[in-house]
């Protein structure tokens, strides 16, 4: 469960913190020390330290690792728990295993750190060999292996078995035995004076040992046994020493678990006790990370793309979402499944007003402090930082500001989030996406970062998808996203204001194309695509475009444009989306221009329509003049004397006054059709390649085709198009 608990100024939640695993205390200190009992004192310990809630048999007193291998065991006697002030107290015995052990331990002070709590909560032990081998030849993010022994690529020496259902590693152990050099009993004190701070001493220490290769492996009284195996590297586990599995008459100090930062060390080996046998393994079992710093592959979590492919699953966890910005990382199919109000991270950012580049320090450090307010940005920071390495997906009650780009597009993130999921696009404008927006989805598209709309108006889960070539996309229903990717795309623009008549016309014209498409060779409508039409999404006319799409089978999408009032003063009429849109994309209204370049279309159809029709018309007729979309036809459904009064005066009106001038034949891609067949023979003489159109193609005065009047002739095949 990811806590929303705050720790430092970056809004860090605390079990997010780097240097916390819950499994393991911070070092206790030597509070009393009489002969061989001891009092430690352990202070900070995280109020999720899994030992606060397990029996206390499963947990354990971990002696630091240098006092054990200069002959100190340990023996813990009683433990009490301070939960709320996050603070234990410890009564412990030191004992020594060997010469050496008994002048250390005449050497420890009051204040020394010794060793610290491990909770082996058996929930947490892992049960199945196969998540330990599929780290093999793994790596994190900076090449370092998850697991291995021996080197990155190294696992012949290790060997990995179900024993009475708990996974162990059998670790081969090195020919020889590690002894100390004289000069060891002169670095004792220094040992003591480190263990007084936070001082490392396992390096320091290493430069007194040496390590016999043809010593046998053998139990000696009064004598501790150091032996030695391959580098071992954990990055994804807690390991601890199976003592039960060691050889009759093996003990194995209490410094017996590897943590997982364990890099290239964790070789060395404490032992004593009474045993003829010679060592030959040493058995490791293991103990889960949580779960997003248990480096799992995405690709490992069945269970939670089980969940992502349930849109049941998705909106109950989205319903459990406070109801402001708040967030979420998602890393294994039971977090999702068991998703409370409480494990979301609520932020609620102050907006300010930026004062611009002529104010660039200011403007600077306003968008830093508002980037690290956003409920989305702590899980972020944590993975760029190595704390979160297990990948997974992050949910987000509103889509992610775009300031927060280039967070989302570090490498890091790239690597490890595998899905951004919102249920809405806005905060403040609801589900209506800003142009920044719409670059950042194109960005995280381009950078591998599906992104899902989990709608819920319409009850969908929509993913947002580019249509290559161009910068364009829409969200689309999961089981229609090969059809919108492969698909050939139409368009209806229109009245909101007005459905006329054209309805069956419509019908009867895609009805005709697509049987024509099933049994005609033709190049630019390969029977394999499948058709798509789009409209602007509101009623009228683009309702009409929008119900014959979903009559037909066709794909019906749309670009919808927030026309809401927002004042008394707006005359524009509050826009309605019709119900029968599919995919789609939001726009605001401010942005109307920039929605407009991404409707893309291979052809377009314009119905009866007012001033956003004209528009719309003038855009298609410049795509056509300056090159950007090659010559194709557009249809203008409805009767000459209509298209001739929006039409013929301007186009004439340019012609004359010379400022057209080379881009005339623009006015043979325009063809006035009054009905079906009309459309339909204009399409199959383009498809067919007996369409003149394009800079070869006529002049027409009028700035179009009247169809009818083209057809009364037979038309001779051309390149033109």
């Amino acid at each position: 469960m990811l806590i929303t608990i705050i720790k430092d100024k970056d809004y860090l939640p605390m079990d997010l913190h780097p240097n916390h695993f819950d499994l393991i205390s911070p070092d206790g200190r030597i509070t009393s020390l009489k002969d061989s009992k001891a009092t430690l004192t352990i202070e900070g310990i995280s109020p999720f330290f899994v030992g606060f809630d397990i029996d206390q048999s499963r947990i354990s007193f971990n002696l630091k690792s240098s006092l054990a291998q200069v002959g100190v065991d340990s023996r813990m006697t009683h433990l009490i728990f301070d939960k709320a002030h996050g603070r234990a107290e410890i009564e412990i015995e030191l004992f020594p295993l060997s010469k050496m052990g008994k002048e250390m331990l005449t050497l420890l002070k009051k204040g020394a750190l010794i060793g610290k709590l491990f909770a082996a909560d058996d929930r947490r032990r892992v049960h199945d060999p196969r998540y330990l081998s599929r780290m093999f030849k793994r790596s994190d993010r900076f090449g370092a292996p998850l697991l291995s022994l021996g080197g990155p690529e190294g696992s012949s020496s290790m060997v990995l078995e179900r024993v009475d259902n708990v996974a162990i590693a059998y670790l081969s152990v090195l020919e020889g035995v590690i002894s100390y050099e004289s000069t060891i009993e002169g670095f004792l004190p220094t040992m003591a004076k480190a263990l007084m701070h936070k001082i490392s001493i396992r390096d320091f220490l290493q430069l007194h040992q040496r390590f016999i290769p043809d010593e046998p492996r053998l139990l000696k009284e009064n004598h501790l046994l150091l032996i030695k195996t391959p580098p071992l590297h954990v990055r994804t586990v807690f390991a601890r020493v199976a003592k039960e599995l060691l050889p009759k008459g093996y003990i194995h100090t209490s410094a017996d678990i590897l943590q997982p930062d364990t890099k290239a060390s964790g070789d060395i080996y404490e032992l004593y006790g009474t045993s003829p046998l010679e060592l030959s393994e040493i058995p490791l079992e293991f103990y889960t990370l949580e779960p997003y710093r248990e480096y799992i592959f995405f690709a490992d979590r069945d269970q939670l793309q089980t969940c992502l492919d349930s849109s049941a699953d998705l909106f109950a966890a989205f319903d459990t979402a406070p109801e402001s910005q708040s967030s979420v990382f998602i890393v294994k199919g039971s977090q999702l499944k068991s998703l409370k109000t409480d494990d979301w991270l609520v932020r609620d950012p102050h907006k300010h007003d930026f004062p611009g580049i002529s104010h660039s320090e200011r403007q600077g450090l306003l968008a830093e402090k508002y980037i690290h307010q956003q409920p989305t940005y702590p899980f972020l920071k944590a993975i760029t930082e190595g704390v979160i390495t297990s990948q997974g997906v992050l949910f987000c009650r509103y889509f992610p500001s775009p300031l927060l780009k280039s967070a989302l597009l570090n490498e890091a993130v790239i690597r490890c989030v595998k899905g951004l999921y919102f249920r809405y696009p806005s905060l403040s404008h609801e589900d209506f996406f800003s142009h920044e927006d719409f670059a950042l989805l194109n960005d995280l598209s381009k950078f591998g970062i599906p992104v899902f709309w989990i709608e819920k108006r319409h009850g969908k889960i929509l993913q947002f998808i580019q249509k290559n070539p161009g910068e364009s996309g829409m969200f689309v229903p999961l089981d229609m996203i090969k059809k919108f990717k492969e698909s050939v795309m139409f368009g209806i623009y229109g009245s909101n204001l007005l459905e006329g008549n054209f309805e069956q016309e419509l019908i009867s014209f895609f009805k005709e194309l697509q049987a024509a498409q099933k049994n005609n060779n033709w190049p630019l409508l390969d029977k394999n695509k499948p058709l798509a039409l789009i409209t602007g999404g509101g009623p009228g006319a683009m309702e009409v475009g929008n119900r014959v799409a979903k009559l037909l089978g066709i794909l019906s999408c749309a670009n919808i444009v927030d026309f809401r009032a927002k004042d008394k003063k707006n005359i524009i009429n509050e826009q309605r989306q019709n119900s029968y849109v599919e995919a789609k994309m939001t726009y605001r209204i401010e942005k109307l221009v920039e929605r407009q370049a991404e409707f893309n279309l291979d052809y377009p159809i314009f119905l009866t329509g007012g001033i956003g029709t004209d528009f719309e018309y003038a855009l298609e007729e410049l795509r056509r003049k300056v090159g950007t979309v090659s010559a194709k036809p557009v249809l203008l459904f409805g009767a000459p004397s209509y298209w001739r009064s929006k039409i013929t005066y301007r186009f004439q009106s340019n012609l004359q006054s010379g400022t057209i001038k080379g881009s005339e034949w623009i006015s043979n891609c325009f063809y006035v059709v009054e009905n079906a067949k009309e459309a339909f023979q204009v399409f199959e003489a383009f498809f067919s390649g007996k369409l003149l159109i394009g800079k070869a193609g006529p002049v027409y005065d009028e700035g179009f085709v009247v169809a009818s009047y083209l057809f009364h002739t037979p038309l001779a095949p051309t390149d033109a198009s």
